[in-house]
């Protein structure tokens, strides 16, 4: 869906959902890594099959919920960049042109844009 073209006030309508879609991607990271750390353990020191079994069925379901909560964000035609900081591009216009109106997890709302060949460090006030 890239080429949703979306203005800076449809883009800003997303930004308390997409805070809320970033703020539960990090937690079940967060949950991921702590199931993936005790499976380190207990390849070190083996502990019970069984849990060894739910914990690789807690960490597959996890994947499967990050990678489900990415395409439900694509799917609205925004463009991620980085997961784990919460940074996204939208399609938009500006002055005739093709842009990327730019968000990051923690703004309140969408202060910047960027050319559509440039990035996060090249981004301008709006």
């Amino acid at each position: 869906m890239e080429s949703d073209q979306f203005t800076l006030g449809d883009a800003n309508a997303l930004v308390p959902w997409l805070e809320g879609m970033f703020r539960s991607l990090e937690l079940a990271h967060q949950r991921r890594i702590a199931v993936q750390e005790r499976l380190s353990e207990l390849a070190r020191n083996p502990g019970s099959i069984d849990e060894k079994t739910h914990l690789t069925d807690s960490a597959e379901s996890l994947t499967r919920e990050i990678e489900e909560g990415v395409e439900e964000i694509l799917d609205q035609g925004i463009i991620v960049r980085d997961v784990s900081a919460g940074l996204v591009d939208f399609p938009s216009q500006r002055q005739g042109r093709e842009v990327h109106l730019c968000w990051i997890k923690g703004e309140t709302c969408i202060e910047f844009w960027h050319e559509t060949n440039r990035g996060f460090s090249h981004r301008e006030p709006l």
